[in-house]
């Protein structure tokens, strides 16, 4: 199958997180005719009940490519053009799961062995398929991780701290809402105390943002609020801590906050002969925990595009990224390292 159709073919699959099953099964089916005529090996990889990551491998992996096999809602199909093809995971990361296959197919036939392909579920939640991986290592000394950052090596990218911020108050009629207590109310007064946070910098990665991601609570319009909760994101670029304290400070008395994610901000090496990039979205690489070896950040398609209703990938980009996965395989499994 060729670059184009498989990533069409792999959009047109409805991925979304926690419903990955599908996707998977396609590529464990596709994978397995790969290896049967290549003297490779597929397996499933159990991450959590009913979703499995994949891995495929021929001979000892030393190289590992990377990327995952969710996709944020809301789903739609694929099209194309003469340029781009469009569709849920065209950039994030249908096409980089089929530049990686493709690439795999290049290798292959070249000769090269000693590499392996690694599609996990959860990134767009929690990571979920890149824990259960760590704790599952097959050796790898490198790990290629595929995300869109245009065909350019990130050098770093933003950790992510999530919260999730609840408030509670007491119901009464609106019509005599001293007699009851918003939840809305304090959770409105809350996030904007936390909207006053300092936020951090750092030379390489910028400053961190915040992002008030869902806002629920309440029963009517008639009727003072006795629950409210919020779930906000903070893009970290270096130690968290002083922001949790901020977030404690915000919310003492006055809500819970929970804190469900954390995932530090990494610097990345380069490698010879790619340009460079940082990036501030939060990745699966630091879950991984260096359990598949060192890693690399490099994808076709724009973050900026991806998790929107126009998401598309340059089929430009799609080819580019099949030699440089290629290219960036053969150099580790050569010299041993990014530099020749």
């Amino acid at each position: 199958m060729q670059l184009f159709e498989l990533t069409r073919a792999l959009v047109d699959i409805e991925s979304t997180t926690n419903h990955e099953k599908n996707v998977g099964d396609y590529l464990f089916a596709h994978l397995s005719a790969l290896a049967s005529r290549t003297n490779g090996q597929v397996q499933r990889m159990p991450a959590e009940p009913n979703r499995d990551n994949l891995l495929a491998s021929w001979g000892e992996p030393v190289v590992a490519l990377s990327t995952h096999m969710d996709t944020v809602p809301p789903y739609f199909a694929s099209s194309e053009n003469e340029q781009f093809i469009f569709g849920r995971g065209a950039c994030d990361a249908k096409g980089i799961i089929a530049a990686m296959v493709c690439a795999a197919e290049k290798l292959l036939a070249g000769g090269t062995r000693n590499f392996g392909l690694l599609f996990v579920v959860g990134e767009e939640r929690n990571s979920a398929g890149a824990k259960a991986a760590a704790a599952q290592p097959r050796g790898s000394r490198f790990l290629i991780n595929g995300e869109p950052t245009e065909n350019r090596l990130a050098l770093g990218s933003k950790g992510a701290l999530r919260y999730e911020v609840t408030t509670r108050g007491k119901l009464a009629h609106s019509a005599y809402p001293e007699l009851g207590d918003s939840a809305i109310h304090k959770l409105l007064d809350v996030l904007q105390g936390m909207r006053q946070i300092p936020l951090p910098e750092d030379p390489l990665l910028g400053r961190s943002t915040l992002n008030i991601g869902t806002i629920s609570g309440g029963r009517a319009p008639n009727v003072v609020a006795d629950h409210a909760q919020a779930e906000i994101m903070f893009r970290t670029v270096g130690d968290p801590a002083a922001l949790r304290h901020s977030v404690a400070t915000a919310v003492a008395g006055r809500a819970e906050a929970r804190e469900v994610l954390h995932t530090p901000a990494i610097r990345l090496n380069p490698f010879d002969g790619l340009p460079t990039t940082v990036v501030a979205f939060t990745t699966d690489i630091p879950t991984f925990g260096g359990a598949w070896g060192e890693p690399f950040l490099i994808g076709p398609g724009s973050i900026h595009v991806a998790h929107t209703a126009r998401e598309l990938v340059a089929k430009k980009e799609l080819c580019e990224a099949v030699e440089i996965y290629a290219r960036m395989t053969r150099q580790l499994l050569t010299t041993g390292r990014s530099s020749a």
